[in-house]
């Protein structure tokens, strides 16, 4: 794979992984603009994994925090919200990966279709702008409930549908459910630990599996761009809900479906 396209799709994957605009539609689209050819499953499992570590760098205080919570007395509040935390992501992330176990056969021969992407970019862009208008800005964090968790991560098997937007959906049933844009953000980065490890291991086996051979400069590349990208992208998200909200990204999604349908017809 040339550098160029190394880089593109790794920057690709790395900002868009976190904003709610569907990574998925965007990779799909850059082969389609440009006439690439699928950057097969090595190089998808590479991205992952620096999606991943970024994630991981970025929250690890809050990761620290989490794992210091389930090795010891609790003897603090903040000790006890933390190992609650760790409770909402395991209860969160169990619908996501069961359904997507079971249907990942069905999702990669039927679903990975540009009409099917323009739909979703279109129809889950407007259902964010109505849970932003809509919902209220009275909870954060400290105030989430098993079912907030739950209700969540029901949400989050949408994303298996390309187009959806993992962070997306879980972004608008947070903010259905009243959370402030910045915690459901933050909820919404902390889920895509379990989740990202689940497809990056699952990624893994089937390399593993089929005998792929890791091209090593190729793989750490793509790898430590989606880190950077997707590292810088968590901050600069999260800066830019506290001062103009979710309402760019949803024009950004509705421009991106319409350009879809541009494509389509």
């Amino acid at each position: 794979m040339p550098l160029f396209h190394i880089i593109v799709l790794a920057l690709i994957q790395g900002l868009t992984e976190f904003l709610p605009v569907s990574s998925s539609a965007h990779l799909i689209l850059g082969g389609q603009l440009f006439g690439w050819e699928d950057q097969g499953l090595v190089f998808d499992l590479a991205t992952h994994l620096g999606t991943l570590l970024a994630v991981l760098i970025y929250f690890r205080r809050d990761l620290a925090g989490m794992a210091m919570s389930c090795i010891q007395p609790v003897s603090t509040p903040q000790q006890a919200q933390a190992r609650t935390m760790v409770g909402f992501l395991i209860l969160a992330s169990i619908p996501a990966l069961v359904v997507g176990f079971l249907a990942r056969d069905l999702v990669e021969l039927y679903l990975r279709d540009l009409r099917i992407l323009a739909v979703t970019t279109l129809v889950f862009g407007g259902v964010l702008w109505l849970a932003d208008w809509l919902g209220g800005r009275l909870r954060t964090l400290e105030q989430m409930s098993w079912r907030h968790a739950l209700l969540i991560g029901l949400a989050q098997t949408l994303a298996l549908v390309p187009g959806v937007s993992r962070s997306g959906i879980t972004l608008t049933a947070g903010r259905f459910l009243g959370f402030d844009a910045a915690s459901a953000a933050r909820f919404s980065f902390l889920l895509s630990i379990p989740i990202t490890a689940a497809a990056g291991s699952w990624a893994l086996l089937k390399v593993a599996m089929g005998g792929a051979t890791v091209n090593w400069e190729p793989f750490l590349l793509g790898m430590g761009f989606a880190a950077l990208a997707g590292w810088a992208c968590i901050a600069v998200f999260l800066s830019l809900l506290q001062r103009v909200g979710l309402l760019p990204f949803v024009i950004y999604r509705l421009a991106l479906g319409v350009f879809l349908l541009w494509l389509l017809f």
